[in-house]
């Protein structure tokens, strides 16, 4: 099995650790926390791509949140939206939703927005941001959430688009990686 995958994106480049998610596949492990080196370049680059009408960023909780902070630094947005994955104490009417990414390991778990993101969300155009794009499934579950708050998505976007979703067309994304299947015996 391949070690690791080497990838240049937003003219930084990294090996990325070929990590088994189950007994079929594995990934590369992308991996942006704490990677400000990988993080400015990526948000800048990212944020050049997005429709110029954008409005609001929103994201799935957790390893997305560096990238969207800077992202809206750089379109001068002064707020952007995290959905959440469980329900906090000062939520007021959340709106929930399921998802089972790739990257959850066959575990279903829920994203939420209170009703203070979702009055910010409602009637704006919005671009639901990942740092990868996969199965799609964390940004349907993310679009549902905008949708049920009253925006509009204009936009997907990831910094890595992986496997068969580097051939989507509604999708923008930087780079692509492929997915490692193991060969059965």
């Amino acid at each position: 099995m391949q070690e690791f995958y080497d990838i240049t994106v937003a003219g930084v480049k990294r090996s990325l650790p070929v990590v088994p998610i189950n007994e079929n596949m594995s990934i590369a492990g992308f991996v942006i926390f704490g990677d400000t080196d990988v993080v400015e370049p990526c948000a800048r680059a990212l944020a050049e791509k997005l429709p110029p009408e954008t409005e609001v960023l929103v994201t799935a909780e957790a390893k997305s949140i560096p990238l969207i902070y800077e992202m809206a630094k750089v379109m001068k947005m002064p707020r952007y939206v995290i959905a959440r994955k469980s329900v906090k104490g000062y939520m007021r009417n959340p709106i929930i939703t399921t998802v089972n990414s790739i990257t959850n390991m066959g575990k279903e778990q829920i994203l939420v927005v209170d009703e203070h993101d979702a009055e910010f969300i409602k009637g704006k155009k919005v671009a639901i941001v990942d740092d990868v794009i996969s199965t799609g499934s964390s940004i349907e579950a993310i679009e549902k959430l905008v949708k049920e708050s009253g925006g509009e998505v204009i936009a997907r976007a990831a910094v890595l688009a992986e496997g068969d979703a580097a051939d989507r067309t509604d999708i923008i994304y930087l780079e692509k990686i492929p997915l490692f299947f193991h060969d059965k015996k």
